[in-house]
């Protein structure tokens, strides 16, 4: 059984004719969910502006289970659908209306127009792009660069991912001009998407930011299964802060020397809450250091 996200995927395609450049289909998805009042993917700056992670791998999905055909050539990668079978039947009324609606004004535009379009109008989503020079005039690469939040006070952040898209995620780093992510979990693992190791990092890489694992300062999965209130995280961290902490506290100097060399770092973990998460206790510890020239903030 096909998630709905996957059969708005099915009937974008189909709507186009069966055959999308995989740059077309992100810019259509886009401009289909700008348009949801509860939208289907999330997107972040990338390398051709507005992209989403999670698309991205249903399309990979989907071409294993036989939806899709990946096609890479001389002029692109196309992405293209095995069988029609009228998929836009299977979406609700008002996403069939928004589908027709995003054929009607954009279904005659070249890829390069959807980029241009989606840069002039939403500069945010191509901050990042790697072409944006090459298609924009000076005054609309002026107001991309409006959109790019830099600051130059030095700070240590704190970020779960818990309840948040892949994207959603890499969007709050990138609001606040994180430079550097430091992954405190013991096992850099998730099951949901997007949040194991070499997903975030190369998320991370795409978007300038660098990722760092520090397993040493983590905690091993076993001693969670057992909490059940606030009282039972804060003695589980307290004698985190007396053990772990202590014999791997060398470790927090590879975080201070980024903070140094990059200024603006976030610890991250899973929990949303930073009280519910051990990487509330290393920053505490970090604040406590002397001559700290840094505020907190977390995210």
């Amino acid at each position: 059984m096909l998630y709905y996200r996957r059969k708005i995927l099915l009937a974008l395609l189909e709507t186009f004719g069966g055959q999308l450049t995989a740059k077309s289909l992100q810019k259509y998805l886009f401009l289909f969910t700008r348009k949801q009042e509860t939208k289907a993917f999330d997107f972040v700056p990338y390398k051709y502006g507005c992209f989403s992670f999670q698309a991205n791998q249903d399309i990979a999905t989907m071409g294993k289970y036989g939806y899709l055909e990946v096609s890479d050539t001389e002029t692109g990668r196309y992405i293209v659908l095995k069988e029609h079978k009228d998929y836009s039947a299977e979406l609700n009324l008002f996403d069939r209306l928004i589908l027709s609606s995003i054929k009607s004004e954009f279904g005659e535009m070249s890829q390069n127009d959807l980029i241009r379009y989606t840069y002039v109008n939403y500069p945010f989503y191509a901050t990042k792009s790697a072409i944006a020079s090459q298609i924009l005039t000076q005054e609309e690469q002026d107001k991309v660069a409006a959109q790019v939040r830099t600051f130059t006070e030095p700070v240590l952040f704190t970020i779960g991912y818990e309840g948040l898209s892949l994207e959603a995620y890499i969007n709050k780093l990138i609001i606040n001009d994180v430079r550097v992510l430091c992954d405190v979990r013991k096992n850099a693992y998730s099951q949901k998407y997007g949040f194991s190791k070499s997903q975030l990092q190369q998320a991370c890489t795409g978007v300038g930011i660098e990722y760092i694992h520090i397993p040493e300062l983590g905690i091993e999965s076993a001693e969670r299964q057992t909490l059940m209130s606030q009282q039972d995280y804060d003695m589980l961290f307290a004698r985190y802060e007396q053990t772990t902490l202590i014999i791997n506290v060398s470790y927090l100097s590879i975080i201070l020397s980024k903070i140094a060399e990059k200024g603006r770092v976030a610890l991250t973990c899973f929990e949303k809450e930073p009280v519910q998460c051990h990487r509330g206790r290393v920053a505490k510890k970090l604040m406590s250091l002397p001559n700290k020239e840094y505020d907190l903030k977390n995210l």
